[in-house]
């Protein structure tokens, strides 16, 4: 049943973190801590505030990026360059998904409010390196972040990727809103399901959720 709702998608959209591994890997909790470091260094507060304006700009503007750029008129290239030097060693390499993956009909692309070279290193120590038709990062967007319509726009159009055929797959429930609205068919992928008129499945296992979408 669950695969003649995708029988018409011939575009396939991954976010990267928490979505193309687990959450139990705990990168973000790295990237956070990067974040606030930088927010600390480069606007000269302390420790508790840097993590408040974090928090803060990424709920307000759906990234820390954009809140940054918005109202500190931040660099955003040495910023995404500190916050995604990361260690990756313990991420696993997964040989079932990768399959899975690949036996998908059509164009297969990533899209990350991180960086494309983040996104690449990740893939590779995923063993999903290759995989894909393209890798989107913030920079293809023009530093616009999702959940912004226009930052789905400009990527979907230089990919001239058709929404009308294609299936997003993210972690944040906020990010599929657009996607939903452009006609796009939406997975949520997250420990806790989050009903919505603009979520169209939920699971809590990306890989066992593209089982059953093969023939």
């Amino acid at each position: 049943m669950v695969a003649d709702r995708f029988s018409h998608v011939r575009g396939w959209v991954f976010d990267l973190d928490n979505t193309l591994y687990p959450p139990s890997a705990r990168l973000f909790d790295q990237i956070e801590r990067r974040m606030t470091d930088w927010v600390m260094t480069e606007l000269r507060v302390v420790r508790d505030e840097a993590d408040r304006l974090r928090r803060h700009y990424w709920q307000r503007y759906g990234t820390t990026l954009a809140g940054l750029m918005a109202e500190h008129g931040v660099d955003p290239g040495p910023y995404l360059s500190h916050v995604h030097d990361i260690s990756l060693d313990h991420l696993e390499r997964d040989m079932i998904l990768a399959a899975r993956i690949r036996a998908l009909p059509g164009r297969k692309i990533v899209y990350t409010n991180g960086c494309a070279p983040y996104a690449e290193r990740v893939l590779e120590a995923r063993g999903l390196g290759g995989l894909f038709d393209a890798v989107y990062g913030v920079e293809h967007a023009g530093f616009r972040p999702k959940p912004e319509r226009a930052a789905f726009e400009t990527v979907f159009a230089a990919d001239r990727l058709s929404p009308a055929t294609a299936a997003m797959f993210e972690d944040d429930s906020r990010n599929l809103v657009e996607p939903h609205a452009m006609g796009m068919r939406t997975v949520h992928v997250a420990p806790e399901a989050a009903p919505a008129p603009h979520i169209h499945h939920h699971t809590l296992d990306l890989s066992e959720f593209l089982s059953r979408l093969q023939p």
